[in-house]
């Protein structure tokens, strides 16, 4: 455990939330988002996330700290990619305290950790590896256009059956996205609508 504390990973951002979308929308959890990611959406909201130097080290302790004075029962461990980095250590501290621990990964590199929920989120420009289909707990496909529909189920052909399934539209493209989502969750009923509430509530 001690060992655990003093590793560090390169951290973008942390703070107390509500979590805006997908299973645990609504939820009141810590987010540590880590610096770093080779993956490069195009769409992506955080770009700033993807120099890993640009980011200071910080330890295991001190996010721990961060955590438990927030009083959450729930962190959310989001990038960037966080899976450039072995996650044990971080994983091994906040579980330690009877702490939930969830991931959101594009699944490009094997997940290295013990979690309690994993968001897998695909991209078009870096596959998931087999081994983060299987870990899948949630499979969350960005709507950018029609096409992306039959990118979902080529996905969801691939996720265990427990797999919750979401579709989230691009953000930009919402106006337009929102009819084709519902009208496509009517006529295949296993996926759910994930609303970026954060985004509507202006919240982190």
């Amino acid at each position: 455990m001690h060992n655990d504390l003093a590793v560090s990973y390169p951290i973008m951002e942390h703070f107390y939330t509500l979590q805006g979308e997908g299973a645990y929308a609504g939820y009141a959890a810590y987010f540590i988002r880590l610096g770093g990611c080779d993956v490069g959406c195009v769409w992506c909201d955080v770009k700033e996330s993807w120099d890993a130097a640009a980011h200071p080290q910080v330890t295991v302790a001190t996010l721990l700290n961060y955590v438990l004075e927030s009083k959450t029962n729930r962190v959310v461990i989001t990038g960037g990619e966080p899976c450039m980095y072995d996650l044990h250590a971080l994983c091994n501290a906040l579980h330690a305290h009877g702490l939930k621990v969830h991931l959101e990964t594009s699944g490009a590199h094997e997940i290295r950790g013990n979690f309690d929920w994993v968001t897998l989120s695909p991209k078009k420009f870096k596959a998931p590896l087999a081994s983060a289909y299987a870990k899948a707990d949630e499979l969350k496909i960005i709507v950018f256009n029609k096409h992306d529909f039959d990118w979902a189920k080529e996905h969801q052909a691939l996720v265990p059956a427990k797999t919750a399934l979401y579709l989230q539209t691009e953000w930009e493209k919402r106006d337009s996205n929102y009819n084709l989502i519902i009208d496509f969750i009517k006529a295949n009923p296993v996926w759910h609508l994930s609303i970026q509430t954060h985004k509507y509530l202006q919240i982190p």
